[in-house]
């Protein structure tokens, strides 16, 4: 296996006492990590899941599931039609938590595979690996309509302690229309059981013309998901506009705001609202203006790391760094860059071995080691 080390640079960024939004210090502070390259010559390593055997599952966002084993890729046959655009294509995969019984892996991505109008959306999939091939396959959600746009198709998956599927869908770059209106999909987080069934407590199952999978709205573009390792709450964040990135607390039937509530502006920089918060909509428990880009998110848990238990961590397409957030009574008091300079950071995941491992795009899969 090829090990590339590396002397990281860590520029720490300091916090505004009582403020959601922490000012970024460029001034670098020196500190020793090792990186191992796991997984060379990648594209966009938009998702990746770890099976038993300690072989990686990894998704190209051109459409390829990618099965790492023993030093050799092997592209897995058989996967639906994936239409790829802009931020649309093969996104994220994670493994059904009693894999070793069912073998269930589960797809985001974005398909025409309804055949409903021009262009795609965002579709969660599920299928068994079979001598290479991806079998068995169910489409268990397919948000409607079709469009040609490019933008903003969420979209990250998670499964709960409970054993609940939550995904992520954005918002379309349809903003005034789809966020705020739970008749609609695009720019909510949606829970469903295992099998693509709507669970009975979901909190619009009773409302009249409302999408059943919907479990909180008013999202932008979420692009990260966690299980919180204690709480058992599922964290997320999104992409602001110019500015205004938030990690949010997912609750059922909460309203996050989107567009109504931001701390972003328009690119280019005119206003599309006066307001950072409104009475009714959550707040988000952190946010990033300027934007960071966030992609990616992991919470760290175990002994390998211990001065980053229970921390954060979130990748930056913009800058190019992974940001570890440290923590404290479900608010981000302060914040660490790792990574400077190796790429734009896609995807960040611990793995069942208890190391973190990063996607980065235009270079590969990398493992963080502690330096001894």
């Amino acid at each position: 296996m090829k090990r590339v080390f590396l002397i990281l640079c860590i520029a720490l960024i300091s916090c505004k006492e009582k403020a959601s939004k922490l000012a970024q210090n460029s001034t670098p502070q020196q500190s020793q990590y090792e990186i191992e390259t796991i997984v060379s010559d990648v594209e966009i390593p938009w998702g990746m899941a770890f099976l038993p055997d300690d072989s990686i599952l990894y998704t190209e966002k051109r459409g390829d599931l990618i099965h790492f084993k023993n030093g050799q890729k092997n592209n897995i046959k058989g996967l639906p039609e994936i239409y790829v655009r802009g931020q649309g294509g093969l996104l994220d995969v994670e493994l059904h938590p009693k894999y070793k019984e069912n073998g269930w892996i589960y797809l985001s991505f974005s398909s025409n595979i309804d055949k409903k109008g021009k262009g795609g959306n965002t579709t969660i999939l599920r299928g068994k690996l079979e001598n290479s091939s991806l079998v068995n396959q169910e489409v268990i959600y397919k948000a409607t309509p079709n469009t040609t746009s490019g933008t903003h198709f969420g979209s990250r998956i998670e499964f709960d302690s409970n054993g609940y599927l939550y995904f992520s869908i954005g918002d379309r770059y349809r903003r005034d229309e789809l966020p705020q209106d739970i008749s609609k999909d695009g720019g909510k987080i949606y829970r469903l059981n295992d099998d693509g069934s709507i669970p009975i407590d979901n909190p619009f199952v009773s409302n009249e013309g409302s999408k059943k999978a919907i479990y909180s709205y008013g999202h932008r573009n979420p692009q990260g998901m966690a299980l919180h390792p204690k709480t058992g709450k599922i964290w997320t964040h999104e992409h602001g506009p110019q500015g205004g990135d938030e990690i949010n607390i997912i609750e059922a039937a909460k309203n996050y705001g989107w567009p109504k509530a931001s701390y972003g502006v328009n690119y280019g920089g005119s206003s599309f609202t006066e307001h950072t918060t409104l009475p009714g909509m959550e707040n988000p428990i952190h946010h990033w203006t300027p934007s960071i880009a966030p992609s990616g998110m992991t919470f760290v848990s175990g002994e390998i790391y211990p001065e980053w238990k229970g921390n954060l961590l979130v990748g930056s397409l913009k800058f190019q760094y992974l940001n570890r957030c440290v923590v404290k009574n479900n608010k981000v008091i302060s914040e660490e860059r790792l990574l400077e300079g190796l790429g734009r950071v896609r995807s960040v995941k611990q793995a069942p071995d208890g190391f973190i491992y990063v996607g980065i795009e235009r270079k590969g899969i990398v493992r963080i080691i502690p330096k001894k």
